[in-house]
């Protein structure tokens, strides 16, 4: 099974977005998300629930990855976006890095990149631990 398929077998939403694995450890985790008009608002701006959508399963399969022992997955809690360029054309990327990995919280920011490597948003998002201490 490659990379995209397992994170379409734990997040199916991932397929129905359209989304692509690139890397995922528990440093970093890459997903992109390529333009298409279907996902847009009027004038060809990538629509920001796909942008939100795809940062909360980058951020959310960073999280899984840093569970403390004993802990069975995460819910995201909270997120926060800034927009901050829109995208008309190519693909984003969406690279997760936990900020703080606790026994019943993680924090994860979330930068969405452009193909020219600038930033389009970024999400911060708290998740709960589940099933582990505290939970």
């Amino acid at each position: 099974m490659d990379l995209t398929d397992e994170m379409y077998a734990a997040m199916p939403f991932t397929r129905v977005l359209g989304a692509q694995a690139v890397a995922a450890t528990p440093e970093e985790v890459r997903v992109r998300l390529a333009w298409t008009p279907e996902r847009c608002t009027s004038g060809g701006l990538l629509h920001g629930g796909a942008t939100l959508a795809l940062a909360d399963a980058a951020g959310g399969w960073c999280g899984f990855l840093n569970l403390p022992e004993g802990a069975r997955g995460t819910a995201t809690t909270s997120s926060s976006a800034n927009f901050l360029r829109p995208v008309t054309g190519g693909a984003v990327e969406a690279v997760a890095r936990v900020l703080n990995a606790g026994r019943s919280a993680i924090v994860v920011v979330v930068d969405v990149l452009d193909e020219r490597g600038r930033l389009t948003a970024r999400v911060t998002q708290s998740q709960a631990v589940l099933g582990g201490v505290g939970s």
